[in-house]
């Protein structure tokens, strides 16, 4: 008895602050307006909801989708097909267009159930209240909370138009199985967009939302034909379809077509999310707060305000556009895997389309999975020989104009302790540049870095902004790849591209650009040319590259082609092999090695960095 008369007393108070509510709200001016009031607790402008973003390769197709628990794709109020707006009424707020944010005929009836029950087991909530539910209150059963949602109700339906309050409960009411939505959940499963659906299947989707463990139809299909079922007769009842429609929906068979989540080409979109790290941080100033900062402590938070940033703004659903070639993409990581099968040996392959400054391809990896270390730009390795064309041999033709025919000593060299052996302690006399450079002679290298002067050579490199050459490096054995930290297979083929584009260096890029889902641009990158070879010096370091190529240490990387030029590097016990080169159109960067490194001279002999960069650059011409 004192559970009915609690009741009692709770729908009496409901009832008086409802009538109260509708019937006095001019008078709220003479105190602090409740109005007032809730314009600071109720702020539309602060309704984001999580959205479903996209990456898409070079064709436009979509080659990930980007979501944590939320999948969500927001339709406007205008591509919502009416059967889904008539479902929901139907069924759950049949006097929608006409209450105020609250249904007193529907309250009434909740109370007198729980009052039956003992328990509150329904709340009579309109479909305002559900979305206030949803978005703000969360879903405790109290009548506290059932107050508060009262008047979060009748703010927002104040505030909004019907059609923005159904826009918004459509787009945000969950269909299970991390669909958020009907657009998500009809390509979840149906594989279809919510404007392909039948009837049938619209009023199966919408019979998920009420309870959604209970009417998941992945493990409950029962339970939620009987509730389709159930909401077609209240449509029908309600005159939203008719006797025909009705008849044709129930006898349609609902097969389910599950989508699952798009996640193709884990090394090329890894990398795209450590790109788009760095667009953000450029285009908004991290990056230049964090080069400013002068703590440990500093970075850290400055880091942390950008990781939220960049969560915030892939929440906020976004498109981005890439470069990715996917046949090439394809191809790297297959010959890849094959040529390093049944090895301890990694490797890592970059693909640039020198033309257009793109990276359509990048592996990091033998079996490479999603945000694992990618050792394409997060490898910094020696880059033993390959550097030679950038530290020595481009800055002396360009600072004394030689020929490729002009001599050098490869002899012995030592200079304050030291003195660099070439490969097999041999010993040579004076060589031309073009011999010097196509079999790698060392002493050559060291002795060409010493004549340019090491801070001149080293001008040349800055404009490549390697990220982890530091000012110990500017010694000799740099001549012959010997830095501090190294540098990535991503930064050595990237400055490559010089070769390519008449000596002029520009950063290479995998994002295209990056879009809000209605098309509006947010990103982009503006990147700004810089000029490192004259033509002579970029000509003639053409010609030296295809040596390397025809005659040399890379010939058996060769294949006939409009042009081939490129340069092979192998570091101290062959711990890193590499070979950076470029045809008519796209420049390829290969490196392989052990993460710990260690010798890997057991392989030299077959050189599989060669025949992994001879298929790749073959494929570029398909």
């Amino acid at each position: 008895m004192r559970v009915v008369f609690g009741f009692f007393i709770i729908f009496c108070f409901i009832m008086g602050f409802s009538a109260s509510l509708a019937g006095t709200m001019n008078q709220y001016n003479k105190t602090v307006s409740v109005t007032e009031v809730l314009d600071e607790a109720v702020n539309i402008e602060e309704l984001k909801v999580s959205q479903t973003s996209f990456i898409k390769d070079s064709n436009g197709q979509i080659i990930s989708e980007i979501y944590e628990a939320d999948n969500r794709i927001i339709l406007p109020y205008e591509e919502i097909p009416e059967h889904v707006i008539h479902a929901f009424i139907a069924t759950e707020d049949q006097h929608f267009y006409s209450h105020q944010g609250f249904d007193l005929f529907g309250i009434t009836r909740a109370l007198l159930v729980n009052a039956r029950q003992h328990t509150i087991e329904q709340g009579g909530s309109t479909i305002t209240q559900q979305l206030i539910r949803t978005v703000y209150l969360g879903t405790e059963k109290s009548y506290n909370r059932k107050l508060s949602e009262l008047l979060y109700a009748y703010q927002l339906e104040k505030e909004q138009s019907k059609e923005k309050i159904i826009e918004m409960y459509v787009n945000t009411i969950y269909f299970q199985n991390h669909a958020y939505g009907i657009e998500a959940a009809a390509q979840f499963y149906f594989s279809k967009h919510t404007n392909e659906l039948s009837l049938g299947e619209i009023a199966f989707l919408c019979a998920i939302p009420n309870n959604p463990n209970f009417y998941n139809p992945l493990l409950h299909y029962d339970n939620t034909k009987q509730r389709q079922k159930w909401m077609l007769s209240k449509m029908l009842e309600t005159d939203y379809i008719t006797q025909s429609e009705y008849e044709q929906a129930l006898s349609e068979d609902i097969t389910l077509t599950i989508k699952e989540r798009t996640d193709l080409h884990p090394n090329f979109v890894t990398f795209i999310h450590e790109e788009l790290k760095q667009l953000i941080s450029q285009k908004e100033g991290f990056k230049q707060q964090l080069l400013a900062a002068a703590t440990n402590e500093e970075i850290e938070r400055i880091s942390e305000q950008l990781t939220n940033r960049i969560n915030e703004v892939i929440k906020s659903g976004i498109v981005i556009e890439t470069s990715l070639n996917p046949k090439l993409q394809h191809r790297a990581e297959a010959v890849l895997e094959q040529k390093l099968r049944n090895t301890d040996i990694e490797g890592a392959v970059v693909v640039i389309d020198h033309s257009s400054h793109e990276v359509v391809a990048i592996v990091g990896g033998k079996t490479y999975k999603k945000h694992d270390f990618h050792r394409a730009f997060q490898a910094y390795r020696q880059p033993g020989s390959a550097i030679k064309p950038l530290l020595v041999y481009g800055p002396y033709l360009a600072e004394f104009g030689y020929s490729t025919s002009s001599s050098i000593s490869a002899g012995p060299f030592c200079k304050n302790g030291y003195c660099p052996e070439n490969y097999g302690n041999s010993q040579y006399g004076a060589v031309s540049l073009e011999t010097a450079l196509k079999y790698s002679y060392n002493t050559a290298a060291v002795r060409i870095l010493d004549i340019v002067g090491i801070d001149k050579a080293f001008d040349y490199l800055e404009a490549f902004e390697f990220n982890k050459i530091v000012k110990e490096d500017r010694r000799l054995p740099a001549a012959i790849g010997g830095f501090t930290n190294g540098i990535t297979p991503l930064e050595l083929t990237n400055a490559y591209t010089t070769f390519a584009n008449k000596g002029t260096f520009l950063q290479a890029r995998g994002i295209r650009k990056v879009t809000d889902l209605q098309g509006n641009t947010l990103y982009t990158w503006h990147e700004e040319p810089a000029l490192v070879w004259d033509e002579k010096t970029n000509d003639k370091m053409r010609d030296l590259l295809h040596k390397v190529m025809t005659e040399g240490t890379g010939k058996k990387g060769y294949y006939s082609s409009e042009y081939i030029g490129g340069k092979t590097g192998t570091t101290n016990d062959f711990k890193d092999l590499w070979i950076i080169g470029l045809n008519e159109n796209y420049t390829t960067g290969v490196w392989i090695g052990k993460d710990n490194p260690a010798s890997i001279e057991k392989v030299n002999n077959s050189s599989p960095h060669l025949a992994i960069w001879r298929e790749i650059m073959l494929a570029t011409k398909d």
